[in-house]
């Protein structure tokens, strides 16, 4: 299973791009976001080709389309717009402050909300056992990064991390964090 391989690949790469941002292992090691997300993208683009036949078959894709591309946008919003890209991703990135607000006060990782909902809408436009198998894969070793962000990297990563993690729910939004989320969008149209 080439697309599961590629898969578990593209997370070695995030997991190994954690780790230098801690440790300083190595520079090259900062394009591993880019070359982990390139493998995910491949075999998630693989498995659409392998699977065309079975694309749009049902009345029910369409539905599965929409549900698919609504998510991919919240998860390509949540993780590259908003954050502050530059010092999310390229700047050093020791000591500096967890971003709390408009999805982060949603909860710690939505992230993984959004990536899981394309994958299971991605599984079901697939029709396939490699299709569900590759979206289950992914969407496991996804939880398992965040949980290794969460636990090791982001306390060393960000001053305010304990207090965020007191405030903000890890992956399932809070009735409390629901409407934070809404209240910091609404405040933040007011400025």
């Amino acid at each position: 299973m080439l697309v599961v391989c590629l898969g578990c690949l593209g997370f070695v790469c995030y997991f190994l791009y954690d780790c230098n941002s801690i440790k300083k292992i190595a520079g090259w090691m900062g394009t591993l976001f880019a070359v982990g997300s390139a493998f995910l993208t491949a075999a998630t683009c693989i498995l659409f080709w392998k699977n065309r036949e079975a694309l749009f078959r049902t009345p029910a894709d369409g539905v599965w389309l929409a549900g698919g591309v609504f998510f991919l946008c919240l998860l390509i919003y949540t993780l590259f717009f908003a954050l502050p890209f530059e010092e999310t991703y390229v700047k050093e990135s020791r000591y500096r402050e967890a971003y709390t607000e408009r999805m982060y006060a949603l909860c710690r990782h939505p992230g993984v909300l959004w990536f899981g909902g394309f994958y299971l809408c991605a599984a079901a436009l697939w029709k396939s056992a490699e299709g569900a198998a590759f979206s289950a894969v992914v969407v496991l070793l996804n939880i398992l990064y965040v949980l290794f962000q969460d636990l090791y990297i982001f306390p060393r990563t960000f001053s305010n991390y304990a207090e965020y993690k007191k405030s903000t729910p890890f992956l399932i939004p809070s009735r409390g964090s629901i409407l934070r989320c809404r209240d910091s969008w609404r405040g933040a149209g007011r400025g």
